[in-house]
């Protein structure tokens, strides 16, 4: 029996690494690994280089475009409005439907099917950008709409492939975060349509001065033709293209069954219908007002959103202001015409400035100015040429006109020529319309301010700062520190009747010196005018016909620390304790002065003068003033029952209430018979005060009634003789002027006196008190008069010794009965 033959050896699996070399032999695993490592080099550099640097899409959730900020009156009307980027903020609920399909067809027609990327358009661009590429010619952009959002908002406007790639990214993600209308509202709220407007309710307001709702379809074509280049198809500049490219953005909503063919032909035939520029709303409303409004806005929030979330021309902020219209209008009229009042005669004032000229360009160097005129019909022009015996102007709106030796032979300031012959081409100068001409007008080179505040609640109701902001930047009405003159003399008095005086104390109106030493000698005061001494005067006198030396011994009795105390607490200015302070040789502001009457008229509680009620951010929560609450049932449609609310209110008593109403008193006099007696025939309460500088250089007014106090000062901005004038003969005629029309409808509200005024009737010249004789309300030089005075201060008749009392058998028979001091009470309304 044969045996069995051993079994053959088996063959030993191959090793892990045996099989690896075996595959990386063959030529397709060398392949597969170079591309998966080219592909793995190619992903760490695209995150390296794109991926990484890229912004989060999530910011956009969040996202809040630049606004403006929008200031609104005391009425919540719009008067101005703080941007460097025109923009209105809409839903995407708010957009006509028309405007959306415009845009499409303009921009992506696939957009609501594509994912952020549109492949074919892209292939094309980069296509485009091959063919171009070294010739400095732009490639087509090939983005979509998605994609322009990425790029505007998000990574920025620069050239090259890289920016290309990371925009189609961000898009794509964009795409994942946000809807397809929250896409377009982002798109159409911030896109630049040129004319400075951003988005395209304000480029609606920007190309036809409408809402955005009330254009036609052929004007929202148009709107959707300028992101490709607004400049490109400027209505102006390039009419005919513009015209061409509307057009194809309506044949293509045609192609698209967004509008039907006779809506095409219709809109295809109607011209652009743009305006020049947009016309101004509010441009010329309250220039020195909400000027201060913006300057006092960026200090607290700053200019741009780097300084703060609610800055002033990004932060989209609602600001309710305190002006009236209609008083700042009424101001702004009175302080112009008083200054051309005062100039007339004096000779033409010379151009407003000169440019120089590029040939026929002349409307260019004409805008760069910004200079332009709002008094009256009065224009900015430019002389452009000389035609015969006339000079050819120009205007900011292009228009021309001439104008006629005969209408500019007023000589200029300082000569004898006729300003006809010292015009030159370049100079701007002030026309107005004169028949089918225009003839030359003179601005003014003395200017002035001019501040109307509440008195109840420091807020500033109106604000001249000068003839015209347009022209003269510098605001005086809180800028310009000027002497007050005698408008100060209330104050210091007041400060008088703090230290135990009374309206009836007697002051020697007579020379007055004091000794200031070895090297400066003796110093004698004077009254105005060197007019003669008047001998002991009560100080109501004193007040009422502004006599210095009256002042000077006054504030030398009382004590300069005391007086310059009370100025600084009622906020005219921080003095060192010169005699010379009580003449008003203190520099100070309009806006001060008035604050401070404004004091006295609320006897004596007092407010830092505010011309902002509140601010809102974007969202409507208040941030100004700070730790605002609201009046909880202030707006409550029916009564409730409960007290009325009422809201805290921010005030400090300054002076003493019965002090600050005796002076009240004492400068109504002044209205009635003092150096303001151009207001009397108002016939209404009021007091006030008039100023006149040495020289003088100045001339001031402060004074009205318990519903609005107004003060103004006229003068030279480097200060320089005024000739003759008078505070009481040129600045309060200004203040009348404004008061005439400002008070007209107003009720006529006597100033309210505090508790414990006792009225007392005294004789006007001497102080004394006065028994069985009445004043004569109808005559306001009567001689005797009633008299505010503190408890236990008032003049009393003392009984001479030897008086008794009539015997009943001897008194005389019963008469009428006489007139009694309740009889005044009553009259008055029981305020006293």
């Amino acid at each position: 029996m044969a045996s069995a033959s051993p079994p053959a050896p088996q063959t030993p699996p191959p090793r892990p690494r045996e099989r690896l070399a075996r595959a990386w032999g063959r030529w397709w695993v060398k392949a597969l690994a170079l591309l998966a490592l080219l592909a793995a080099i190619g992903w760490a550099l695209l995150w390296l280089l794109v991926i990484r640097a890229l912004p989060s899409v999530d910011q956009l959730r969040a996202y809040e475009p630049p606004l403006p900020t929008n200031v609104r009156g005391i009425d919540g009307a719009p008067i101005q409005s703080y941007a460097r980027e025109r923009r209105v903020q809409l839903a995407y609920a708010e957009y006509p439907p028309l405007l959306v399909k415009a845009f499409l067809a303009a921009e992506d027609r696939t957009f609501f099917e594509h994912h952020g990327v549109d492949y074919p358009g892209l292939a094309g661009a980069v296509v485009d950008y091959v063919s171009k590429f070294g010739t400095g010619r732009r490639a087509k952009g090939g983005s979509t709409i998605t994609q322009q959002v990425a790029k505007n908002l998000l990574i920025g406007n620069e050239y090259s492939p890289t920016r290309k790639l990371r925009e189609a990214i961000l898009a794509y993600k964009i795409e994942d975060t946000l809807s397809k209308e929250q896409i377009l509202e982002l798109y159409l709220n911030q896109i630049p349509l040129g004319r400075n407007a951003f988005g395209v309710e304000a480029a609606s307001h920007a190309y036809f001065d409408k809402d955005l709702n009330e254009l036609d379809l052929p004007q929202l074509a148009y709107l959707a033709i300028l992101p490709k280049g607004p400049s490109n198809y400027d209505p102006i500049r390039h009419p005919d293209r513009a015209l061409a490219r509307r057009n194809y953005v309506l044949r293509e909503m045609v192609r698209n069954g967004f509008i039907t063919q006779a809506q095409f032909t219709q809109a295809n035939a109607a011209p652009l219908g743009t305006v020049r520029r947009r016309t101004p709303k509010f441009e010329a409303v309250g220039g020195y007002f909400v000027e201060e409004v913006r300057r006092e806005l960026v200090n607290r929030f700053g200019e741009t959103a780097k300084a703060s979330p609610n800055s002033v021309y990004e932060g989209g902020l609602w600001v309710r202001t305190s002006l009236d219209t209609r008083l700042q209008d009424l101001a702004a009229q009175a302080l112009r015409d008083g200054l051309i009042r005062y100039e007339s005669g004096r000779g033409w004032s010379g151009p407003l400035r000169h440019v120089d000229l590029d040939g026929d360009n002349w409307q260019q160097p004409l805008l760069n100015t910004n200079i332009a005129l709002d008094y009256q019909d009065w224009r900015a022009g430019i002389v452009v040429a000389r035609e015969g015996d006339a000079w050819r102007l120009g205007f900011a709106n292009g228009a021309t006109g001439l104008l006629p030796r005969w209408a500019a032979q007023t000589p200029k300031r300082g000569t004898a020529t006729p300003a006809f012959g010292t015009l030159k081409p370049g100079d701007i100068i002030a026309v107005a319309p004169s028949g089918s001409d225009f003839a030359l007008r003179s601005v003014p080179r003395v200017s002035g301010g001019f501040v109307v505040e509440e008195p109840a609640t420091g807020r500033v109701l109106a604000m001249q700062g000068g003839f015209d902001a347009r022209l003269q930047a510098f605001n005086r009405a809180v800028q310009a520190m000027r002497q007050p003159g005698s408008t100060i003399k209330p104050l210091v008095y007041s400060a008088a009747l703090e230290n135990g005086m009374t309206p009836a104390s007697i002051i020697v109106d007579g020379p007055f010196c004091v000794d200031q030493g070895a090297r400066l000698g003796q110093k004698c005061f004077r009254n105005f005018a060197n007019m003669r001494s008047a001998g002991p005067k009560t100080m109501r006198w004193g007040i009422e016909q502004s006599r210095n030396l009256m002042t000077v011994r006054m504030a030398a009795t009382t004590g300069m620390p005391k007086l310059v105390d009370t100025l600084k607490r009622m906020g005219v200015g921080d003095y060192p304790p010169y005699l010379s302070i009580a003449l008003g040789a203190g520099e100070t502001t309009v806006l001060r002065m008035v604050n401070a009457y404004a004091t006295l008229a609320n006897q004596g509680r007092g407010h830092e003068p505010t011309l902002i009620d509140f601010v809102q951010d974007r969202h409507g929560k208040v941030v100004l003033p700070e730790n605002w609450r609201p009046c909880e049932g202030c707006n409550a449609p029916d009564w409730n029952g409960g007290p009325m609310p009422r809201p805290a209110l921010r005030q400090k008593q300054v002076i003493d209430a019965m002090t600050a109403y005796q002076m009240v008193h004492i400068t109504e006099g002044v209205v009635q018979r003092g150096t303001a007696t151009v207001l009397r025939d108002l016939d209404r309460p009021m007091m006030g005060k008039t100023g006149t500088t040495t020289g003088p250089t100045d001339v001031w007014f402060v004074g009205g009634t318990p519903q609005f106090i107004g003060g103004l000062y006229i003068g030279y901005d480097h200060p320089r003789n005024l000739g003759g004038v008078e505070g009481g003969t040129f600045a309060a005629p200004v203040f009348k002027e404004f008061a005439a029309k400002a008070y007209d409808g107003l009720e006529k509200l006597p100033f309210r006196a505090p508790p414990g005024i006792r009225m007392v009737r005294i004789d006007r010249k001497s102080g004394r008190p006065v028994f069985g004789t009445w004043p004569d309300p109808d005559d306001p030089r009567a001689a005797v008069i009633w008299e505010a005075f503190k408890p236990e201060s008032e003049p009393r008749r003392a009984r001479r010794r030897g008086d008794a009392a009539a015997p009943a058998a001897t008194a005389a028979p019963t008469a009428a009965p006489s007139p009694r001091d309740s009889d005044f009470l009553q009259r008055e309304g029981g305020i006293y």
